[in-house]
């Protein structure tokens, strides 16, 4: 059963859509029979995306360091929670685990995780799929920024290839682990 790892948001966002979407992922993973990695707080996209995975009969496991126990709100109806030490270990432990990473909309957490786990591909720390789902454009511009990235010689094109984006989330999921590259 693989995986999937996602970073999202902690807060809700302004528009309902991005909440839609978290809760539209989680289920769609559950529902392909593929496990939910997150951040393991109960508040926010976080939560949202947990709660849709597990109310779908999915298997959760959450990563949160002590020091955001209280902060995030561990959710503590996980299928799994594992506490570490500090956002190193977190980081380590959520990529472990992981067959394959996702970015929703988030803040600057969101974003630092997204380009490690890609950067750690580039690097061949490992060969797992990283994607974004792009919940109403949220994306497009940091997309587009890459592209120019690749256009003025800073990014190869192949880098910037491997970095999957898709509008909705079976979209995504079909792109992230194709049915010929599942593992068992």
């Amino acid at each position: 059963m693989p995986n999937v790892c996602v970073y999202l948001g902690s807060r809700e966002g302004k528009a309902p859509h991005f909440r839609d979407a978290a809760i539209a992922l989680g289920r769609a993973i559950a529902e392909r029979g593929w496990g939910l990695v997150y951040g393991g707080a109960r508040v926010g996209l976080m939560g949202a995306v947990a709660d849709a995975a597990l109310a779908a009969g999915g298997w959760v496991i959450g990563v949160i360091p002590h020091h955001l126990v209280d902060r995030e709100m561990a959710h503590e109806g996980l299928s799994e929670l594992i506490r570490v030490d500090d956002m190193h270990e977190r980081k380590a432990a959520m990529a472990a685990q992981a067959d394959g990473f996702v970015a929703l909309p988030g803040g600057i957490g969101t974003l630092e995780e997204l380009f490690e786990a890609w950067t750690w591909q580039y690097l061949g720390l490992h060969d797992k799929p990283v994607g974004v789902l792009d919940v109403d454009g949220f994306y497009r511009p940091l997309l587009h920024f890459l592209d120019h990235a690749v256009d003025c010689g800073f990014l190869n094109a192949e880098t910037r290839a491997r970095l999957v984006a898709a509008e909705t989330p079976p979209a995504l999921l079909d792109r992230l682990l194709p049915a010929d590259a599942r593992l068992s």
